[in-house]
């Protein structure tokens, strides 16, 4: 937001100043550090539910994935080729502090999941008193759609990618010498990690949203680059997605491009509500 952009008048109908307006933005910081404070409780008293079913079930062959994936097997080669009949890992402790850790670190993760929407609308409270009211209009939903697509993206992390990469990472062996002990924290880490990556990676037709009000993306020109952007996608499903098969990426790829040509069509509608 420009210093220019900072007077501003707030709900008395008086204009803000600076430190009235750095005042105005701790306000909402503090209720958004709270909110996830609140939710960060909840998540911690709810041990049980949170790791041994959520955070430990893709450590499990019954995991819903692995039943689809042994189902579309038998679907698609009448054999059991894509069934997972065995992780290949156990789970270790190795730190006295360890198991509390990941506990309090979970924790404050899943809070924040939890409360994303009320920190957008915080966010959104923010900013929209500096904006105009067609600037208001275009904007209508954020909060709604981008809460929408975070959880979406937690969902899909949380569902494919996470337990295809756990899948193959943990059953995968250079001798069979070598027995798989997954430390506690690194398998955490990793799903967290991954788990929250596909939330902020499915933002994009937000993020394009935004660079096409300010004129620097437009359709035309994510559509002349449309064969660029298969590759890099094609490129980041190899990546992202551990396992060899080529079923696997495929599943990567396809959600992939789908927000991309979300992308264009709200990158489209930006254009043409400047239009008018």
């Amino acid at each position: 937001m420009a210093l220019d952009q900072i007077e501003e008048t707030s709900t008395d109908g008086k204009e803000m100043g600076f430190f009235e307006h750095i005042d105005e933005l701790r306000k909402y910081i503090i209720r958004s550090v709270i909110a996830i404070l609140v939710c960060a409780v909840v998540v911690f008293v709810n041990k049980s539910l949170v790791f041994d079913t959520i955070l430990f079930g893709p450590a499990h062959t019954n995991f819903w994935t692995y039943e689809q994936m042994c189902k579309f097997s038998y679907w698609l080669t009448d054999t059991d080729a894509y069934c997972v009949k065995e992780m290949g890992f156990v789970l270790s402790n190795i730190d006295i502090t360890g198991q509390f850790t990941q506990h309090i670190f979970i924790s404050f993760v899943g809070g924040f999941v939890i409360s994303f929407p009320f920190v957008l609308w915080q966010l959104w409270s923010f900013i929209k008193p500096a904006l105009s009211n067609k600037e208001i209009t275009y904007a209508r939903g954020f909060v709604f759609f981008s809460s929408a697509l975070f959880f979406i993206g937690i969902l899909f992390g949380y569902f494919l990618l996470s337990p295809l990469s756990i899948n193959f990472l943990g059953s995968y062996r250079v001798s069979e010498l070598v027995s798989n002990e997954i430390n506690l924290e690194s398998y955490i880490s990793f799903l967290a990690t991954t788990t929250f990556a596909c939330g902020l990676i499915f933002e994009m037709p937000m993020l394009v949203y935004f660079l096409a009000k300010l004129g620097i993306l437009t359709s035309t020109l994510m559509r002349k680059y449309r064969r660029y952007a298969i590759l890099i996608i094609l490129i980041l499903s190899g990546i992202l997605t551990p396992s060899p098969d080529m079923a696997s990426q495929i599943m990567m790829a396809l959600p992939l491009y789908g927000l991309y040509e979300i992308s264009i069509l709200v990158a489209k509608k930006v254009e043409e509500n400047k239009k008018l």
